[in-house]
């Protein structure tokens, strides 16, 4: 690794090459140590001289006030530090499930991740969700092993466990010298030496590594240094398998040199064959100077990673070069909002954009101006002059960018870049203002929280005109509405939250719409024929199979988008119907009194026929939650899973606890944390995740109709 005993160097932004940046994540479970992770990163880099815990609320990633009280990270935050003249561009992710859309849009626009284990579990459920979220868009990931320092740490079960629960080839590159109290460091196994701290340092200068052969490691370590020797060996077998090099030396009985090693790995990292493990406690400052080295060394640059593909007016392809003289195309990937104004984060994929100059948004067909261009360090900010190919930065002043967008220079060619696909939402809240004078306000805040989260959605029921909240999780739903009290001063009124149920059809059958006023004068006449038919996990396909002219071109595409409306307000009980697939192959018309207006009512018919032929059912979202109780209370959990209609899919024995992952119906799941902490004397804990859905049993569906009116 090669790193000698002295701080981050200093250098300036406009200093570092593209070949030197590094855009990355932070990823895991929650609790497993991640912000902590992110914030030693800050301070051994210069960039905070005093190291902020999220115990005491001091975190500078997690700035946010509710962040804070809730001690878990709510909103990504990024920021760019320098580490021996390479510029990091970080950016902290949450980890609680509610929060994946947060996760899911900055691995969007990353080109390397860290994922934190928790050294004691190893892969959690939530490892496995933004693990899958990195698979998504080929993200290198590299792993840190944390909280070795604590009862029951164990390296060697949290690297097997990658390769066991997420099928990923973890392979250790470094060895833990001692485990729980008696951390001391690690071993390199790339240079086979020990990186040793002060047990207790407390003193910033005490927090700096000894690095020493390993003969130098202390005696009673001696069994450590052995098993290093062996995961040494290991490591070059596994490099062996990829690298021409490596293979070359095993077969001459040769050992690589170290830059060799490094080569290897940094090859493999990035072509994702390998997953990298470091031993640490983040906590106890241990082994996050190596962790940075291993981030310069392995984990790609900008010019590492394919060049973005964007497409043309005409849908076709179109590379964008990670070339700063190139045409300027970017992502916009976060807004987020606040006194001083909208930034709007964004990822240049291609040329380079200037302060005081206009972009042009390729989806809304608007121009932009860059009022101002920062560098976001989590709370505050630094002005910059520009941003080039291969970077990570805000603007401040758009109007009408949301996330997903693509910008591109206001004279270059419109380039569109694939956008990012957010869950919808599973749950739903009735919200009302306290004082009716506060209506306006509340609904204006409500707008800006839905621009900032996608998965976050406002808006009013038609039949009601109460006002809805809606989003994918209660601890989502919980923080907007604080947000409302605690920075906009309303105060406001929510409902119990209610299910995102969904509809679909068991049968296929042809259903025919139509609409006919002839009443005298100009009339109305509409008539479509549609065959409709499950469509199980594909979603909604609605086709054109019209032949003879049986309806006129003009009338298609009205009649499909009727159909589609149609479904978006249900067919039984109001919920939009998902899994259809849905052919208009017949009709007619009448030479004056067919129009628009009139096919889209035909097709809204036809839906009410399928609701009479097709066996039409209501589906429920299931969620896969993973239960941990003291073995004590495993029969009451079990007997509440199933009072629950939830199914037990399997049961690990961890140490004094079982974990029991199970799939519960959604609308069973509210207020759970306070019936498993009261079935557990307060020391159970759980997690989910929507995972399907599923029919409904047909009494539920019977009360839900009823309920519906």
């Amino acid at each position: 690794m090669g790193m000698d005993n002295d701080q981050a160097m200093v250098s300036t932004y406009e200093s570092v090459p593209l070949e030197n940046v590094r855009n990355i994540g932070i990823m895991a479970h929650i609790d497993a140590g991640k912000t902590t992770t992110s914030e030693r990163i800050l301070f051994f880099t210069g960039k905070t001289h005093k190291i902020g815990e999220v115990h005491d609320g001091g975190a500078s990633m997690d700035f946010d006030e509710q962040e804070q009280k809730r001690g878990i990270t709510i909103y990504s935050a990024a920021t760019t530090c320098l580490w021996k003249g390479y510029r990091i561009n970080l950016i902290d992710t949450p980890g609680h499930v509610d929060f994946t859309a947060e996760v899911e849009r900055s691995l969007r626009v990353l080109d390397g991740a860290v994922c934190v284990l928790d050294g004691k579990n190893g892969v959690e459920p939530q490892t496995e969700t933004v693990w899958r979220q990195a698979d998504k868009y080929d993200i290198p990931r590299i792993v840190f092993v944390n909280k070795l320092d604590a009862t029951g740490a164990d390296f060697e079960m949290s690297v097997h466990s990658i390769k066991e629960k997420l099928g990923g080839n973890g392979v250790a590159i470094g060895y833990p010298v001692g485990l729980e109290t008696r951390l001391l460091g690690l071993i390199d196994l790339v240079e086979m030496k020990a990186w040793l701290w002060d047990l207790d340092a407390k003193k910033s200068e005490d927090m700096q590594p000894n690095i020493v052969s390993l003969d130098q490691v202390p005696a009673d370590y001696a069994h450590d240094v052995e098993q290093a020797k062996l995961y040494h060996s290991e490591l070059i077998n596994q490099l062996a398998n990829f690298d021409d090099e490596i293979m070359n030396c095993v077969l001459e009985g040769k050992e690589p040199d170290a830059d060799a090693i490094r080569k290897a790995i940094r090859k493999g990292t990035i072509d994702s064959k390998i997953y990298p493990c470091i031993p640490g406690s983040a906590y106890k400052n241990k082994s996050v100077q190596y962790l940075l080295n291993c981030v310069r060394d392995y984990l790609p640059s900008p010019l590492d990673v394919p060049a973005a593909v964007g497409k043309d007016k005409d849908g076709n392809p179109v590379t964008c070069p990670t070339d700063p003289k190139a045409p300027f195309v970017a992502l916009a990937f976060k807004i987020t909002a606040d006194q001083f104004g909208t930034k709007t984060f964004f990822r240049v994929y291609s040329g380079t954009v200037k302060a005081g100059s206009y972009v042009y948004n390729v989806r809304k067909g608007t121009k932009e101006r860059v009022s101002r261009l920062i560098l976001v360090n989590a709370s505050s900010s630094e002005s910059i002059t520009e941003a080039k190919s291969g970077e990570i930065a805000a603007a401040i002043g758009f109007s009408s960018t949301r996330t997903g967008d693509t910008l591109v220079g206001e004279n270059d060619p419109r380039v569109e870049l694939e956008t990012i696909k957010f869950a919808d939402p599973l749950i739903s809240e009735a919200i009302e203002p306290s004082k009716k004078a506060d209506q306006d306000k509340m609904a204006a805040a409500l707008i800006k929280f839905t621009e900032e989260d996608p998965t976050f959605h406002y808006y009013t029921n038609e039949e009601t005109g109460q006002g809805i909240i809606a989003g994918v999780g209660e601890l989502q739903l919980d923080v907007n509405v604080t947000r409302l009290k605690n920075d906009y001063k309303i105060d406001v009124k929510v409902g119990a939250p209610q299910v995102a149920y969904r509809e679909t059809i068991k049968t296929t059958a042809n259903c025919e719409g139509k609409y006919i006023k002839q009443s005298g004068g100009h009339g109305q006449y509409g008539h479509v024929v549609f065959k409709m038919e499950p469509n199980p996990g594909k979603g909604i396909e609605v086709d054109d199979a019209v032949t003879g002219g049986a309806i006129p071109k003009e009338f298609i595409k009205p009649s499909l988008d009727g159909l589609k409306e149609a479904m978006e307000r249900g067919m039984i009980a109001g919920y939009p119907v998902i899994d259809v697939k849905a052919t208009l192959f017949d009709g007619s018309y009448h030479d004056v009194d067919s129009s628009e207006a009139a096919y889209k009512l035909a097709s809204a018919q036809a839906l009410r026929v399928a609701a009479t032929k097709c066996s039409p059912v209501i589906l429920e979202p299931i969620v896969k939650a993973n239960i941990t109780t003291p073995l004590d209370y495993v029969g009451t959990v079990m007997g509440d899973i199933s009072s629950r209609r939830g199914q037990v899919e399997g049961m690990i024995q961890k140490a004094n606890a079982q974990v029991i992952t199970a799939y519960i119906p959604l609308a069973n799941m509210f207020g759970y944390i306070s019936d498993l902490r009261s079935m557990t004397q307060g020391r159970g804990i759980y997690t989910m995740e929507f995972d399907h859905y599923q029919e409904v049993p047909r009494s539920v569906q019977e009360d839900i109709i009823k309920k519906r009116g």
